[in-house]
């Protein structure tokens, strides 16, 4: 066998794989999924935001649960694809995978630059941040009444005032490098990021902005693939 192959294929081996969830979300959002058994799993917990934290200084305290002295790969899902992104920044992952997410603020789509210059959501009473609803479940694209069940109970759950510091984190991100070693993983009709405003590796077909639970057998093989 080639010798850079082969080492290559040891790397693989029992590598690190370090899954960051979406906004609200935690790592129950994955719990669809599935990678090999030579992938040794990993879930970074959302922490506790300090007041006027940054996107970027958040992950710089979140990537401290890395063990950066081994072979690693950071899977980010929607907002932890933007985590993901901005730790690939000083970090050295072996690969950054984004699902249903953006690797730059380039890419933001035209409500997000918008959010970004009008600052309305400071207006939004934190309450309103974790309440589920017909339009929330059209954006994500639950549509049988388990993946909306799933989805109320994600949004229930989320600590409303953690999603409202998320969004002026993304709306205030300023990041325009897209990360080295970058396999990015869309869906075709994500409505809260669409596609066209994004450069994927891969597109999966009806794939949502929920698709890492309604496509979880097609987004396991992407990234299996991504992995090895």
């Amino acid at each position: 066998m080639d010798g850079g192959i082969a080492h290559w294929l040891d790397q693989s081996e029992g590598m690190n794989v370090y899954f960051i969830s979406g906004l609200g979300a935690d790592k129950r959002a994955f719990e669809r999924l599935s990678l090999p058994d030579r992938f040794s799993i990993h879930y970074l917990d959302w922490i506790k935001n300090k007041k006027r934290e940054s996107l970027n200084e958040y992950a710089k305290r979140l990537a401290t649960a890395i063990d950066q002295t081994q072979p690693f790969a950071i899977v980010g899902l929607s907002m932890g694809g933007m985590i993901a992104s901005a730790m690939s920044q000083f970090l050295r992952p072996h690969k950054t995978i984004l699902i249903s997410s953006v690797a730059c603020t380039d890419e933001f789509p035209p409500l997000l630059k918008l959010g970004r210059s009008s600052r309305l959501y400071r207006f939004v009473p934190s309450a309103l941040f974790n309440k589920p609803n017909v339009f929330a479940y059209w954006l994500f694209g639950a549509k049988t009444k388990k993946e909306r069940e799933i989805m109320a109970h994600i949004i229930t759950h989320s600590d409303a005032k953690f999603v409202k510091w998320s969004i002026g984190a993304i709306l205030s991100w300023n990041n325009h490098t897209r990360p080295k070693n970058l396999y990015h993983i869309h869906g075709e009709n994500d409505k809260i990021l669409p596609i066209k405003y994004t450069k994927p590796d891969v597109v999966v077909r009806n794939g949502s902005h929920f698709m890492v639970w309604t496509k979880a057998g097609e987004v396991s093989r992407l990234l299996t693939a991504a992995l090895s």
